[in-house]
């Protein structure tokens, strides 16, 4: 692989990243805590999780958490789905007036609610209302609105470069393509052909997306397709270590040796203790066993370790835990 070329990030709209290595959102891994941690590994633009632009409209009072973000994990994006053009308008409105720096438009979520309720992936299949709700939100967005979404809709089709030619022709400021249809879901090989395809057909950035698991993938998905940026998602679970050590790997051609023991331990009681402050121990240390059940994966017995963390309830717990199995 040719060492001398640089891996600047990406500029979207005013924001400029200073690697191209973007966390991916994702319903219940990607909240507050588990950004600034990614965050401080080298992550150069955090997103929230997902939030219905509905669910803000009405007031929902569980949006007001995914909403929460801390000033130093900027620069930090905020994703919204919906289907009403004026409703996304007027929420991207006025999140703009916030502290995120980029408003994300969800158009990639294969889940079938969302889908179902004409959101997220469905959109591939509306390219028309897509449209209406990208021109009406860049209108009302005084900051760069990006969109996501994925290859297409039904296997076998591919969609992505008309749907990426739309979003730039509405005035999005940057795409982020997985290469997978909606009807694949995670499964099966992502399609990073899709993503050099809407490389070659737009002047806006485009972030790849899909199967990026070690620093190698995403040096390889950068030579292979030419996109500006790499969003990890499945990858980072338990991995937090994946930024920084790809962010070594594109600037040296040198791959850190993946983190000990000790650093994974700390790590994880790192994790446990911003979960329980910010969400309280009940629900942080609920939330705490699927991040310890991927912090310990692959560990030798990990699936007997497993089943004693669906066990921990409280800090001490997970401490004990710790001690006596790693």
């Amino acid at each position: 692989m040719n060492r001398t070329k640089a891996y600047p990030g990406p500029v979207i709209g005013n924001v400029a990243l200073k690697n191209p290595l973007i966390l991916a959102p994702m319903a219940g891994v990607t909240d507050l805590p588990f950004r600034i941690l990614c965050k401080e590994q080298g992550c150069a633009l955090t997103c929230t999780e997902m939030v219905s632009a509905k669910a803000i409209l009405y007031g929902n009072k569980n949006t007001k958490e995914l909403l929460n973000i801390d000033e130093g994990e900027r620069p930090a994006a905020v994703q919204i789905f919906g289907s009403d053009p004026e409703i996304m308008a007027e929420i991207g409105g006025r999140l703009a007036e916030g502290p995120y720096d980029i408003i994300d438009v969800n158009m990639g979520c294969p889940v079938p609610k969302i889908v179902n309720n004409q959101e997220g992936s469905a959109l591939m299949k509306n390219p028309k209302l897509a449209e209406k709700i990208l021109t009406a939100m860049v209108k009302a967005i005084s900051k760069p609105v990006t969109v996501k979404f994925r290859k297409g809709f039904f296997d076998g089709e591919e969609t992505a470069v008309e749907f990426a030619k739309m979003a730039e022709a509405c005035g999005v400021q940057a795409v982020a393509v997985h290469g997978r249809t909606r009807e694949q879901y995670y499964s099966g090989k992502a399609d990073w052909e899709t993503i050099r395809r809407v490389k070659e057909a737009v002047a806006i950035p485009v972030i790849g997306n899909g199967d990026i698991f070690q620093p190698e993938d995403a040096a390889r998905m950068m030579e292979e397709t030419g996109c500006d940026g790499v969003m990890i998602a499945r990858g980072v679970k338990g991995n937090p270590w994946i930024f920084g050590r790809t962010a070594a790997f594109l600037e040296t051609g040198v791959v850190p040796p993946p983190p000990s023991k000790d650093e994974i331990k700390a790590m994880i009681l790192r994790h446990g203790k911003m979960l329980i402050e910010y969400k309280g121990e009940y629900v942080g240390m609920r939330e705490m066993r699927s991040h310890m059940a991927w912090y310990t994966a692959g560990m030798p017995h990990s699936a007997a370790l497993r089943r004693e963390i669906n066990q921990v309830e409280t800090y001490g717990d997970m401490e004990r835990l710790l001690e006596e199995r790693l």
